[in-house]
């Protein structure tokens, strides 16, 4: 499939590693022409509009908000993000939340470790950063390690975030983005409660690199059931994009519902 939209991209904004400056290069590198920024709770400070031309690259302006359902937690992807002053707020709140839940997890890795973990605990902060920390640090764990050990779901230093109701966050994507799409669907523990949402989205991520058989017919017929859009995406969090997203024919109906590039 020759993609040429990745609309799951993480930044240094959250927990990935590429900037807004380095994506041109790097949609070129990979033969991406279109790259959605959808960083973990937040817009990015650097894109002041929901698209965006930068160096020949069309840039949609986006986010992954996580949400609260009845079958457990699930991420929504808003697309050609419109400000709100009600998202700010909640962003706003998120972010507080993401500060503070990353500086307890430290204080309990270092009551655990004799260390003192380096840290920023600014905006976008995550257990990735924790993670990182502590990989750099003179314990005896690495990276993964620290997932294992530490900050995994079931581990000892594990904190959960304070995350909105899957209703808030649908009010606050819909008044926003000009689509908003359930991500990865089988990622999650209930698949099935997850597909539930579809009579409540625009579109589902239909593309996604899951490393694994999945069954793409069933999204299909939900896709098709509820008259939605197909989305898909890399979910980069490092430098590479175009690993899984759409092809041109794919990604027309999404550029209709968007507004027009600035830049």
């Amino acid at each position: 499939m020759d993609v040429i939209a990745d609309l799951h991209v993480h930044t240094t904004a959250s927990d990935g590693r590429l900037t807004v400056p380095e994506l041109p290069t790097a949609a070129r590198r990979d033969g991406v022409d279109v790259v959605a920024v959808t960083d973990h709770d937040r817009l990015h400070p650097d894109l002041d509009a929901p698209v965006t031309t930068l160096d020949g690259v069309t840039v949609i302006r986006g986010i992954e908000l996580q949400v609260e359902t009845a079958a457990g937690r699930v991420d929504l992807l808003g697309y050609g993000v419109e400000e709100t002053a009600a998202l700010r707020g909640e962003l706003d709140r998120l972010q507080t939340d993401r500060i503070e839940r990353a500086r307890r997890m430290a204080d309990r890795i270092e009551d655990h470790v004799d260390v003192s973990l380096e840290v920023a605990f600014e905006p976008g902060v995550g257990r990735p950063h924790v993670a990182r920390a502590v990989d750099a640090s003179p314990a005896d764990c690495d990276y993964a390690g620290a997932f294992e050990r530490f900050i995994g779901d079931d581990g000892p230093c594990y904190v959960s975030r304070d995350v909105p109701s899957v209703d808030r966050g649908l009010d606050l994507l819909s008044d926003a983005c000009a689509v908003v799409s359930l991500a990865h669907p089988f990622r999650y523990a209930d698949s099935d409660g997850a597909l539930e949402l579809a009579a409540d989205l625009d579109a589902i991520e239909r593309y996604y690199p899951y490393g694994r058989p999945v069954d793409g017919a069933r999204l299909d017929d939900v896709i098709a059931a509820h008259d939605l859009l197909v989305t898909g995406g890399s979910d980069a969090h490092d430098r590479r994009l175009g690993v899984a997203g759409l092809t041109a024919t794919a990604y027309a109906p999404i550029a209709s519902r968007l507004p027009d590039a600035q830049g």
